[in-house]
């Protein structure tokens, strides 16, 4: 009998639950900046980028700002060193002289950067403005090494490292927290139930109407006083529990690793649903045709001979009955004997034929 694996992540239906604000939304204008930059690596045992162009004119730049000058026509093999990009991201209300992690991924044919150490670097944003500065050892956690034959092992990924807390902060970037007077809450998960819900709690602990829904994503507070006073209400806001109703009736599918999740509320109408697989095997053999002994006529040849056959597994029919729940679903497609990417068309059928009430997400 066929091996069946059937994937299946299970979602009880439940009733509503409590969740904190905090894990609901973000305040607008609360965010954090990508900042990336350019630099060289030094210090590394003989794993560097050699004689690559680009990492040359690094290090003589490198020379040329601390007094060194290096002949364009000098003879330098930087197996020691390699060029980098270096990316982090900025909090929100980062201030000057704070440190930020940041990561390092080689640039050019670097074959490993455990062991070296960063130069100074300066970190830009979008704008083009630096806003940090970046140096330090790395740590490195992949590993590599190689023999004299050519051979290599690689474990993890030894071109890639970080450096914690190795970039200082050297310019902010202005928030517009504080500056309103008004907060604005925006939902991670668009709904309108949810931003109503979020503002209802909102106004029964302050005691008014401070509160209002503006849309499907939004939730605007009204907010009096300064900066301090709209520190304070974020924090209470941000730590009250908000009773959200159950997520919409979803199925969703992986079709590349053979997941399905179904949604707890998820329902069927009456259908019937018949499954079966089709095997075609194809099978190749050669001989030789000869001329009839003693003939003066005729070669020998190879011919091919193939033969074809194909086999359909019975299949079977399971009915659905209608409103029927998630352990039920769960069984009958067990019963039909479907693997994950099988699994994939009987949904779609159900779904194309009215019978599947829920939204089916393909990933």
């Amino acid at each position: 009998m066929r091996a069946v694996f059937l994937s299946l992540l299970m979602l009880a239906a439940a009733p509503a639950s409590a969740e904190r604000v905090k894990d609901l939304a973000r305040f607008q204008g609360i965010r954090s900046n990508h900042l990336v930059g350019y630099g060289l690596v030094v210090g590394l045992p003989g794993t560097g980028d050699d004689n690559l162009v680009f990492t040359l004119q690094s290090m003589r730049s490198a020379a040329s700002a601390l007094g060194v000058q290096i002949p364009d026509r000098a003879n330098a093999s930087l197996k020691n060193a390699a060029a980098v990009m270096i990316t982090a991201e900025l909090p929100p209300f980062a201030k000057q002289g704070q440190r930020v992690d940041v990561t390092i991924s080689a640039l050019g044919k670097a074959k490993s950067l455990r062991g070296g150490t960063l130069m100074l670097a300066p970190l830009k944003g979008a704008d083009g403005e630096t806003y940090a500065l970046a140096q330090g050892s790395l740590t490195v956690g992949g590993f590599g090494a190689e023999g004299a034959d050519g051979s290599r092992i690689v474990v993890n990924t030894p071109t890639s490292g970080r450096i914690p807390g190795g970039a200082l902060v050297e310019r902010t970037v202005p928030s517009p927290f504080g500056n309103y007077d008004h907060l604005t809450l925006d939902l991670m998960t668009p709904g309108f139930t949810t931003a109503q819900a979020v503002a209802d709690a909102i106004n029964a602990h302050e005691g008014r109407m401070v509160a209002q829904a503006v849309d499907s994503v939004s939730v605007r507070v009204t907010a009096d006083g300064g900066a301090a006073q709209q520190v304070a209400l974020a924090a209470r806001i941000e730590n009250l529990d908000v009773d959200i109703p159950r997520p919409a009736a979803r199925v969703v599918v992986n079709a590349r690793t053979g997941t399905v999740v179904i949604g707890g509320d998820v329902r069927i109408l009456p259908a019937a649903v018949a499954h079966g697989n089709l095997t075609v095997t194809i099978t190749e053999d050669w001989y030789a045709s000869q001329p009839a002994p003693f003939s003066r006529r005729g070669d020998t040849v190879v011919t091919p001979r193939s033969q074809v056959s194909a086999v359909e597994d019975k299949a079977r029919m399971a009915l659905f009955a209608p409103g029927v729940r998630l352990s039920d679903i769960v069984s009958s497609v067990n019963a039909l004997g479907a693997a994950p990417g099988d699994l994939v068309a009987i949904l779609e059928a159900l779904k194309e034929a009215g019978a599947l009430r829920a939204e089916l997400v393909v990933i």
